[in-house]
């Protein structure tokens, strides 16, 4: 028997063994990347410029719309570097200095920065001071020079600056405010030694200035009149001449300035372009000594020769986009053009001087969800031949960007997802048993050429670019990334949509693009400046309808403003094919998602329009008759920020109309708060999200022991309004004039519930509404700090529940209904505590049964996200807690928030230009997906109170069954040991 127990001993601790060196790996090893993916992106180019010279790599500098700054390379289309300078900070020009700085003009004109051109680090900064506002210019000649400096010209803040290009200080500063010129062009004319300013004094006369570069003085000014007026836009036909059209476009306005000598003139557009229906537009496209004027989609160039005449030189149909002229090795000059047609784009690139022959005239094959060409930049290289080949940077309608070269693709950017509008996620399709995943997820050419790449590798023959190939598939064929549902629910579609009207589906495995579709409602001509609003759900089958795939709706307009009419698409989830989509008779200012569906699961939803009609779709009688049927229980509201004013909404009645429609219904307002325009001015409104699950209405207060009910309902709005002078910027009011005033209000019936002041608080105010709880941040002018508050509402209405007694004896009203109109006893909890950063936004963790702990996701102003757990602002927190509150999880009382750093849900990475947390439950109750996107996107998986319902996954079942496989041998060892001895002793 002893030495059975040393064997069991002996394995036991072998157990604890294997044990301890399982916890080491697990504590070591890196878990970022595992579960998180970050994308990085740059927005939608509006200028570039090449940098391919000889010396160092070869790349594209540009600046977006989303206020980047950044170098591409060429090669590959990778960023090299780049700066988000963002919102408030917008990029108005951009240029190389000295062959090594990218030099900037951002922020209206007022901000001057060069950037070193090889890895981005900023070298000088300098501030533009001005009068008044103006047009923002920003020239860098070539061969300026004053005092041995190198001189960059900017105009801004209606004054003219001179800047040292070496290390940014002003060498002069001319204003011309003072003579309410709108500047258009800054010239220094080729061979001249004179800088020209010229520009329009209102819309009738023109103003050319000579400027002395050393030291800014004028030394000719001329002005002449336009008899018909200016449209606003002049280019720059060549060094010495402008053109315009005059304020009825019905003439080119040629403005020659020669020596300072100004000489109009003008020419009917229909002696140039011949008898046109359309509205004439000059193109911003640079052509030495050349125009362009697009008509109907057609473009016609137009040259002007030395005596200030205009000839027509060509005319094109179909022109997508003109790109400046760029000087080649011979002297020479040459454009692109851009071309579409039979889902092609056709390429072609012309001299300047000479329009009969073509330098370069490729095809290519270009996916239909891209769009239009909306720009192009073009750059030349020597070929081996020495020759000239092209290159071209277009960008396309979805915002993506790419480069062309020897009539193929080389690479492309995504670059449309750096401006999302709306975010929404999607279930995968069930895995279906004997369907291989060859089928379901590649063509068959593909599934062979990733054998055959597998083969190569085996046999060590892979190259390079087949090593990084098959390491791709790798990726791409793991778990993570297949197109099914998977068990936890991890795999899910991000859908969203961008600012370009363009749906992208991503993955949530590695974030590749799943599908995409550029929506055709937003792209129809006589939608003009068509914008996509927002996403919902339309149709989710069950599981007893598998077969059908889910679908979404999109809801956008078809102008920019509220009262243009509405448009929507309806979209297959899976697939990203347009089922339907509707052009709709009235606006939309709000949508009302209705908790009902049909016998399809296609969900109700009420449009809304400016005038408060109410609109039903789908529009099909069945969805008609469960509408009537809960007629009387849709209620809404309506906020009017500049007015002060929310109010509440019933259906009354159909619509009366020329025209019967029996889906059109008017409201009637059944209450209103107006709040006084004179102390307070609404900046934020909340609601409880609609997929949010609420595990249990009780909590148990045990230090208390007590029993309190949370007031969950979604008809809760909180309010956030200020002080009229505190709606600026933090520091332009002071403390006394300045506070913050929270309400809780029920949509239903108009009722505070709660109302709560900050005196001497100011905004922003970033909140998140959960439970029965809200947090939001603010600034507090008093203590110069952030602040975070909490506001947790409780029933006492229902405190009867908690006898015992009578639950047993049947008396209790938990089943008695629940009424907006029935008059809540609430009372309220709250507290404030101090926190450390700004923030840009905020959002809580969404579980699938509500059960797991919350944590709020807090986006910083350093561009990450924070994760806080909600205990942290319990407003039962005090300075010493009893023993009871301890057990209870009641953390003892700071008067700040702290900042743990591996509390970090972004790790080390930065979200730049961060706008925006979405998180989605997954299938396990510990896990929910969080989804972060601004210029970059990011996506992670969190479990607030650690993953306690699954194995994680760096677990080693094969160390378990080693594990096992050993106990059981030990066991059988000492089983056959413990015989023998037993049969040795019965021998004795």
């Amino acid at each position: 028997m002893a030495t059975m127990s040393m064997a069991i001993r002996a394995s036991l601790l072998l157990l604890l063994f294997l044990s301890l060196t399982t916890l080491t790996v697990s504590l070591y090893e890196d878990q970022v990347g595992l579960v998180d993916w970050h994308q990085q992106y740059i927005g939608k180019v509006k200028d570039a410029v090449f940098h391919t010279q000889k010396s160092g790599r070869k790349r594209v500098v540009v600046s977006t719309e989303e206020n980047v700054i950044a170098s591409l390379d060429l090669r590959r289309g990778e960023i090299f570097w780049r700066h988000v300078l963002g919102s408030n900070d917008v990029v108005d020009g951009i240029g190389i200095a000295m062959g090594k700085y990218v030099v900037t003009l951002s922020s209206e004109g007022s901000i001057l920065r060069a950037w070193n051109l090889p890895d981005g680090q900023m070298v000088w900064e300098s501030f533009i001071d001005g009068s008044g506002a103006s047009k923002s210019l920003l020239t860098v000649p070539t061969n300026l020079i004053v005092n041995k400096e190198n001189v960059i010209l900017v105009y801004g803040k209606g004054s003219l600056h001179a800047v040292s290009g070496i290390d940014g200080t002003p060498l002069w500063t001319k204003d011309f405010a003072a003579e309410s010129l709108e500047v258009q062009h800054i010239i220094q004319p080729v061979g001249s030694d004179a800088i020209y300013v010229l520009g329009f004094v209102g819309s009738s006369q023109f103003d050319a200035y000579q400027v002395n570069p050393e030291n800014g003085e004028i030394l000719k000014h001329n002005s002449a009149a336009l008899s018909g007026g200016y449209s606003g836009e002049a280019i720059l036909a060549s060094s010495d001449i402008l053109v315009t059209l005059d304020t009825s476009g019905s003439k080119l306005v040629v403005i020659s300035f020669q020596d300072g000598e100004l000489n109009l003139q003008e020419t009917s557009i229909s002696d140039i372009l011949g008898d046109t229906s359309g509205t004439p537009v000059l193109l911003s496209s640079k052509l030495p000594g050349m125009f362009s004027v697009k008509v109907n989609g057609g473009v016609t160039l137009v040259r002007v020769t030395v005596e200030a005449r205009l000839e027509v030189m060509d005319k094109i149909n179909s022109v997508a986009a003109i790109s400046d002229a760029i000087i080649l090795n011979d002297g020479q000059q040459a454009f692109a053009l851009v071309q579409h047609g039979d889902g092609k784009i056709h390429l072609t690139v012309k001299f300047s001087h000479d329009l009969s022959g073509d330098l370069l005239k490729e095809t290519i094959v270009m996916e239909k969800q891209r769009g239009m060409v909306h720009k192009v930049f073009i750059n030349s290289y020597i070929r081996t031949d020495r020759s000239n080949g092209f290159r071209a940077l277009i960008v396309m309608e979805d915002h993506s960007l790419l480069l062309l070269q020897q009539g193929a693709i080389v690479w492309n950017r995504e670059d449309g997802l750096a401006s999302i509008v709306d975010v929404l996620t999607s279930e995968l399709p069930v895995e279906k048993e004997g369907v291989s995943v060859a089928k379901v997820e590649e063509n068959l050419f593909e599934w062979l050429k990733g054998h055959l790449l597998k083969l190569k590798g085996t046999l060590m023959l892979a190259s390079a670019d087949d090593v990084a190939a098959i390491q791709e598939r790798r990726l791409k064929s793991s778990e993570k990334s297949k197109l099914t549902r998977d068990h936890n629910g991890f795999r899910k579609l991000i859908i969203v949509l961008t600012k370009a009207g363009k749906l992208f589906a991503l993955h949530t495995g590695y974030g590749q693009v799943v599908w995409s579709l550029l929506l055709p409602n937003l792209r129809k001509s006589e939608c003009e400046f068509a914008t996509g609003l927002n996403i919902y759900q339309w149709q989710v089958p069950h599981h007893h309808a598998l077969d059908e795939n889910p679908s979404i709706l999109i809801v956008g307009r078809c102008g920019q403003g509220s009262d243009a009419l509405g448009v929507l698409s309806i979209v297959d989830a899976y697939t990203g094919t347009e089922v339907n989509s509707m052009d709709l008779g009235h606006s939309i200012s709000q949508v009302i998602p209705l908790p009902f569906t049909d016998s399809t699961e296609q969900r109700l939803h009420l449009l809304i329009d400016g005038n408060q009609h109410a609109y039903l779709y789908p529009r099909t009688s069945e969805a008609i008759d469960i509408f009537q049927r809960e007629f009387s229980n849709i209620y809404w509201y309506s906020v009017e920020t500049n007015n002060g004013i929310i109010k509440g909404h019933v259906l009354k009645s159909n619509c009366i109309q020329e025209v019967l429609d029996n889906y059109c219904f008017e409201s009637r307002d059944i209450w209103s708060i107006i709040f006084p325009t004179d102390s307070e001015k609404i900046i934020t409104t909340v609601t409880r999200k609609p997929n949010e699950v609420v595990h249990t209405q009780a909590k148990v207060i045990a230090a208390e022991d007590d029993l309190m009910y949370k007031y969950v309902s979604k008809n809760l709005l909180f309010v956030a309004t200020v002080a009229p002078k505190g709606s600026g910027a933090i520091g332009t009011a002071t403390p006394e004039e300045s506070w913050l005033t929270v309400y809780l209000i029920d949509t239903v019936t108009g009722r505070i519930l709660h109302r709560m002041t900050h005196h001497g608080a100011q905004g922003p105010v970033h909140a998140v509404f959960s439970e029965n709880w809200v947090v939001y941040h603010y600034f507090n002018l008093r203590a110069h700090r952030y602040e975070m508050s909490v506001i947790e509402i409780y029933d006492q209405s229902r405190a009867d529940n908690k006898d015992v007694w009578k639950l047993i004896l049947g008396k209790h009203n938990l089943t008695s209904p629940i009424s907006s109109y029935s008059r809540p006893e609430v009372v309220t909890k709250s507290q404030s505590y101090f926190f450390t950063y700004s923030v840009k936004a905020i959002d809580v963790t969404l579980t699938a049964k509500g059960i797991t702990s919350k944590q709020l996701l807090i986006g910083t102003i350093g561009d990450q996200v924070l994760a806080l757990d909600k205990r942290f602002l319990d407003p039962r927190r005090s300075l010493n807690p009893s023993q009871a509150e301890k057990e209870e999880g009641i953390i003892p009382l700071t008067d700040s928030l702290p900042i743990i750093p591996q509390s970090y849900v972004t790790h080390a990475l930065r979200v730049e230009g961060l706008r925006g947390i979405v998180t989605a439950p997954a299938k396990l109750e510990s896990t929910t997906l969080v989804f972060v996107y601004g210029v970059d996107l990011f996506f992670t998986q969190l479990a607030p109170s650690r993953t306690y319902d699954s194995l994680t996954d760096d677990f080693s079942y094969a160390l378990l069954l080693i594990t096992i496989v050993v106990l059981i041998a030990a066991i059988f060892v000492t089983w056959i040991l413990s015989e023998k001895k037993e049969l040795r002793e019965k021998w004795r």
